[in-house]
């Protein structure tokens, strides 16, 4: 890693404290990776398809839940960071990014992973505070450009 990743991975990189179970009833409470944004968070088995559910103020963004485990996998392939790049669907994705990963037809679910036209965008502002969460995931929280990158799970 350079040394420039090393300090910029120091300063930006945070472990969040998550509150909340991740259910309807007892959601996570997150914020955005820059730290500006409040939002909650939860795991809908019973919708069909399968969802992560995020309220983000009075909107609310469903996408596959299967994200969660794909974004990881993907993440462990890259094996580095990965910049998120967080986009609304009317714009476009810049390449090489989570967001564009998350509409991308080569990903695991052939497209979007968001679930609702017209609020599909911002997986890579809403996702990854969730893998990070988990503990599946460092990522940054600087004030712009962000990345984060896979963290080794126990099997």
């Amino acid at each position: 890693m350079k040394t420039q990743d090393l300090k910029r991975a120091a300063r930006g990189t945070v472990m969040s404290k998550v509150k909340g179970l991740g259910t309807a009833h007892e959601p996570w409470e997150l914020k955005t990776p820059p730290g500006t944004s409040d939002y909650q968070a939860y795991k809908d088995d019973e919708a069909n398809p399968p969802a992560l559910v995020v309220q983000a103020g009075k909107t609310q963004l469903r996408y596959h839940l299967r994200a969660i485990e794909d974004l990881h996998a993907m993440l462990k392939r890259s094996s580095d960071w990965v910049p998120l790049g967080s986009a609304d669907e009317q714009k476009a994705a810049a390449d090489g990014t989570v967001e564009a990963w998350g509409r991308s037809s080569t990903n695991p679910v052939k497209g979007w992973y968001g679930l609702k036209k017209g609020l599909r965008g911002r997986f890579g502002m809403y996702v990854p505070p969730v893998l990070e969460a988990l503990g599946l995931a460092e990522v940054e929280h600087n004030p712009k450009n962000n990345r984060m990158r896979a963290l080794a799970t126990k099997k």
